[in-house]
């Protein structure tokens, strides 16, 4: 069996001998190593410590991920030597789980959103399926409330819509990212109609998102509804980053599910989703790779952290479709997120992840951009070996 770092070697190799889109190389181990160091160091919000575990779970244990053709069930074993490193997810899992605050539903403080607890929840079900201690019921319980909380306790549009605000009906493209692959993932748990129930509700809060947010432009606004103040409607870089992302694990996570046939044309719609963004974003990339914070608003600056997320979801899917169009803007972006990673493992001009329109201060970095770096790793390899 092949260790991560073997097999990254091999993949680095394939990609000079096999006619493939395949021309930039991925991130050294030893960077690699130092951006998942600093993770740990600034994750602290419920969102970041989610997508810190989703990078953990596609970058160290793919078998595990959701983008893994033999994903379910997973396995009840954790043993490393064969699905890889999973200690600091379970780790996380975990500790979120004991520190749970008694008598709510979220699995966390979700500074006001509804959505971002959820980005947790993957991690959860994983640790729940994986406990070695039968007796336990934490997790399950934890998972559940959580799921609970989603479907019954919060603000919707008349539509159906879930609000990512707890206190008023609000729609922010970041939801799509963290409460509906919980949704899917769930399902994937509870089998037969429930299964079936959890994947359309989750294929259809993102049908309902996209209803909202999409505009003629094919990009996503960022906010809408609620508060006239703190609506947005302009093409934020990472919303819509959160959005194709958030939406290929919902298809994956449909697609290698027992339902999968019941499915075909949700599968069909997602993939024309994700595709319609990643088409539209890449039409706005600057020569040296860049995305824009403000994707179609060339006033506002640079933004590493929406740049790798996105190159990552292109690389996701041109790895399901075959289809290598838009590979090319995904290497030109990988080329500028190494030169953007300095050699403590920082990324760079990111944006400030809690004011949306601010760069990140000098001397301060972005959690998630930190995560991002790591989805972009997984990603490379992913459909490196897909090409094989």
């Amino acid at each position: 069996m092949f260790t991560p770092g073997l097999l990254l070697s091999l993949l680095f190799a394939v990609s000079h001998v096999t006619p493939s889109p395949v021309g930039e190389p991925s991130f050294d181990l030893d960077t690699i190593d130092k951006v998942v160091a600093d993770a740990f160091e600034i994750s602290n919000h419920s969102w970041e410590l989610g997508t810190e575990c989703e990078a953990f779970i596609e970058l160290y244990s793919p078998s595990l991920s959701v983008f893994y053709d033999g994903a379910f069930p997973p396995p009840r074993t954790l043993d490393r030597h064969l699905i890889g490193n999973t200690t600091a997810m379970i780790d996380i899992a975990t500790h979120v789980v004991q520190t749970k605050e008694p008598g709510t539903l979220p699995l966390i403080d979700g500074d006001g959103a509804v959505g971002d607890p959820a980005s947790l929840g993957v991690a959860v079900l994983l640790a729940n399926w994986t406990r070695t201690n039968e007796s336990d019921q934490s997790f399950s319980v934890a998972a559940q409330d959580q799921l609970v909380y989603l479907l019954e306790n919060t603000l919707r549009t008349s539509d159906g819509a879930i609000s990512h605000r707890v206190s008023e009906v609000q729609l922010w493209a970041d939801f799509v990212y963290m409460a509906p692959p919980f949704i899917a993932y769930y399902g994937i748990f509870q089998g037969g109609s429930q299964e079936t129930a959890l994947l359309q509700e989750a294929y259809d809060q993102c049908r309902l998102y996209r209803n909202y947010l999409r505009d003629d432009s094919g990009l996503w606004k960022h906010i809408v509804l609620g508060d006239t103040a703190s609506q947005d409607f302009r093409h934020w870089g990472t919303g819509n980053a959160w959005a194709a992302a958030g939406m290929m694990r919902v298809l994956q996570t449909i697609r290698h599910s027992s339902q999968a046939w019941k499915f075909e044309s949700q599968r069909a719609d997602l993939t024309s989703w994700i595709s319609e963004i990643v088409s539209a974003t890449w039409a706005h990339q600057h020569e040296n790779g860049t995305l824009f914070n403000v994707i179609d608003d060339d006033t506002t600056f640079p933004d590493s952290s929406s740049t790798a997320l996105l190159a990552a979801t292109t690389y996701r899917l041109a790895a399901l479709t075959k289809d290598y169009a838009f590979v090319p803007a995904a290497q030109k972006a990988l080329h500028l997120i190494k030169q953007n990673v300095d050699t403590d493992g920082w990324l760079h001009d990111t944006v400030d992840p809690e004011t949306f329109f601010t760069a990140s201060p000098p001397g301060t970095f972005s959690p998630e951009g930190q995560s991002f770096v790591l989805l972009l790793q997984a990603a490379w390899r992913d459909f490196t070996a897909s090409l094989v």
